[in-house]
């Protein structure tokens, strides 16, 4: 779900100290030297973080729980965003799993890459949404572990493809309404962890 050097990863090992993937290194290439750390105020311990740092640093603020953040720019979610701007969330209503696996994927309004206004957007929505869709720009995901946020980032871009071959074969159809609800409240008893 990347290409080239985009993306980020990162990782609360204190908690005030968070380790980063490194700016301007393709992930698949980079070496754990090239790591950074910075701290929750961004302050910068060591290396080249992201300069799209100041996101995972609003999620880690605003979820103390969080352990790591995945960033990735996932085509088909991305696609949503630009081919469709005014939904409000992926069209939960019409697949069971993203009720079940995420309670919703809102879409995040867009905001300038590298700046404050990336972590500002992200408020709305936390603690409970973990996965959500940056809207012409890519996709976000937080976890207590990598695994949850992996399997986030993952749910993310499967449903979204999904979606978006049943709206190219003839269009959307929500469940039931009784049946939304019902796995709502399925999801309730589930909690926000992403499945």
């Amino acid at each position: 779900m990347l290409s080239a050097a985009d993306g980020n990863i990162s990782l609360r090992v204190e908690p005030n100290l968070i380790l980063f993937t490194p700016s301007g290194i393709a992930k698949a290439f980079m070496k754990p030297s090239d790591m950074a750390a910075v701290t929750l105020s961004n302050e910068i311990v060591f290396g080249n973080p992201s300069s799209e740092r100041l996101m995972h640093l609003e999620v880690f603020r605003q979820c103390p729980e969080a352990k790591t953040v995945v960033h990735a720019h996932p085509t088909t979610a991305i696609a949503w965003s630009i081919a469709k701007p005014h939904l409000k969330k992926l069209p939960s209503d019409c697949l069971s799993e993203v009720i079940l696996a995420t309670g919703d994927i809102p879409f995040v309004d867009y905001a300038r890459p590298g700046t404050q206004a990336m972590g500002d957007v992200l408020k709305p929505y936390l603690p409970h949404h973990r996965a959500m869709i940056l809207k012409r720009h890519g996709a976000l995901t937080w976890g207590l572990d990598l695994e949850e946020a992996y399997r986030g980032m993952e749910r993310i871009e499967n449903s979204a493809q999904i979606l978006a071959q049943a709206q190219a074969l003839g269009g959307l159809n929500p469940l039931p309404p009784e049946e939304v609800s019902y796995l709502y409240e399925l999801r309730k008893k589930i909690g926000d962890i992403l499945l």
